[in-house]
């Protein structure tokens, strides 16, 4: 069964009222199994209006946050390794099963960095489902917990470092040449 567990970024107005959030504004996020596309929906909905939203609809996970306008950053035009959030933003559209555990550290990762932050967790079809949001553009991620055993852990956080280019063999040759990679991803000369 293939699902979209891509849900769009925070609204900027009510998905009830159409009145538009204001800066520093709480307001419920709620997401809703949309049987049109097999997928989740998401809608916010301003703190007034709430009990309208709830005695319409039922949502499958709900929670406060706060508005804030999102900022787009300019991108560099070419980056040597894709970030943490790129990769987790590419794995989760080509919803491909074989990227599952990646998924789950790629997001444990970022949650950790407090990029990504824990909304819900729901038992959905059998499987343990992890809402997270990302506080600084509004996007909500849905990632299926694979339950990997500890010593499936580290051949999965393995993958992912060479992923990002901080091991396999990409690490390796940069540091054959005397370099390393940082923690943003670029090359910089090993420490002595």
């Amino acid at each position: 069964m293939i699902q979209n567990w891509s849900i769009r970024s925070r609204a900027t107005h009510c998905a009830l009222s159409g009145r538009a959030f204001e800066d520093g504004e709480v307001f419920h996020t709620a997401i809703y199994f949309d049987p049109e596309t097999s997928g989740y929906l998401r809608r916010d909905v301003a703190i007034d209006v709430w009990q309208q939203e709830l005695a319409e609809r039922k949502p499958i996970a709900y929670w406060r946050t706060t508005y804030t306008p999102v900022v787009t950053e300019a991108k560099p035009e070419v980056a040597s390794k894709e970030s943490a959030m790129a990769l987790l933003q590419r794995f989760i559209e080509e919803d491909n099963p074989a990227t599952e555990n990646a998924r789950y550290i790629l997001a444990l990762m970022l949650e950790r960095k407090r990029i990504l932050s824990p909304t819900a967790t729901k038992e959905i079809d059998g499987a343990k489902m992890l809402f997270y949001e990302n506080k600084k553009t509004g996007e909500v991620f849905l990632v299926r917990d694979p339950e990997l055993r500890l010593d499936e852990l580290a051949q999965v956080q393995d993958e992912v470092a060479s992923l990002l280019g901080f091991g396999g063999p990409a690490a390796e040759a940069a540091k054959a040449a005397g370099m390393q990679f940082t923690p943003e991803g670029t090359l910089a000369p090993a420490a002595p």
